[in-house]
């Protein structure tokens, strides 16, 4: 949703201002806060340019606003891009045309249930009321892909991050697939934690190798002991790379400068989104993008000495 405010300095000269609209997800997601900082980062850094956060249902969400024009620029995973760039899967026939602007970490996909569920393995979900991520967001589209190809079959409960952390806390629901904070336990899974322990179930070997072959666009992350939090084991699942993804039509100077920004100011970042500390996001930008960068995107990389392989180019 590009918009143009006239604004007249004390001279009587007009200047346009460029508003952009940033989707994001639920406001109790770790995710939120990292795109509040981002926001930020933008309204003070990059001259003519203001930029507001919206709450979303996140990815296929921030996909469709985007093609609306109702955003801008926002959350989209890498695995939901690459359908949405070639119109395949949840996107066949109405592909979006966006490009990555930076991946701003990789995203574990947990599967976190309450710890008095008798739940030990991810087959143990056949038939258990579970949600498989907020409605209408990448996490749900590919955890309902992954549970098809696994073969097992939860009683999918549908809902937002906040009534999925009711319901888990009340027993109603059993647990729920929730991306990470990096490596880590996303904020709405410590609120749960908080005062109903949980289990983190992980893929098994012969899992992880169907998920392999039968969705490439997916990532196999094995979290190690104490990394997703204290106490919790080591474990397998599946993940992707989270994106800053732009309408394809993002003016190429607005683009570059809000990178630029983006990449010179990543300690006010890291304060919101903890796995960005000591990040190279250039290069994690080139290593987990599955769809063309920005050219504006390309060229402040290739001026930082970054090589953009040619898959990645308009």
């Amino acid at each position: 949703m590009l918009a143009v405010v006239i604004s007249l300095c004390a001279a009587g000269v007009a200047h346009a201002d460029t508003r952009l609209t940033i989707g994001s997800t639920s406001s109790s997601s770790s995710h939120y806060g990292y795109f509040v900082a981002v926001s930020q980062i933008i309204n003070e850094n990059v001259d003519g340019v203001r930029s507001s956060v919206m709450e979303t249902g996140a990815t296929i969400d921030n996909l469709r606003r985007i093609k609306r024009n109702q955003a801008d620029m926002g959350l989209v995973t890498t695995n939901v891009a690459y359908d949405a760039y070639h119109g395949e899967g949840a996107f066949e026939g109405n592909e979006v045309p966006t490009n990555v602007l930076w991946v701003y970490g990789p995203s574990a996909q947990n599967v976190v249930v309450r710890a008095d569920a008798g739940l030990n393995t991810i087959s143990d979900l056949e038939g258990v009321k579970f949600n498989p991520g907020i409605v209408g967001s990448g996490t749900e589209a590919t955890a309902e892909a992954v549970f098809d190809v696994i073969g097992v079959t939860p009683d999918y409960v549908r809902g937002s991050t906040t009534d999925m952390v009711n319901q888990i806390k009340d027993n109603r629901v059993k647990g729920y697939v929730k991306s990470g904070n990096g490596r880590m336990l996303d904020a709405s899974s410590i609120d749960i934690a908080t005062m109903t322990p949980v289990n983190i179930l992980g893929l098994s070997d012969e899992q992880a190798d169907a998920i392999r072959q039968e969705l490439p666009s997916l990532g196999i992350m094995n979290i190690e002991e104490n990394e997703a939090g204290d106490g919790y084991p080591a474990y397998t699942t599946w993940a992707y790379g989270n994106t800053v993804s732009s309408r394809a039509d993002l003016d190429e100077e607005v683009a570059y400068n809000i990178v630029k920004a983006i990449v010179e100011h990543q300690d006010a970042q890291a304060a919101a989104f903890s796995v960005l500390k000591d990040a190279d996001i250039p290069e994690m930008t080139i290593e987990l993008a599955t769809t063309p960068l920005h050219p504006g995107a390309i060229r402040y990389f290739e001026e930082q000495g970054y090589e953009v392989p040619e898959h990645l180019k308009p």
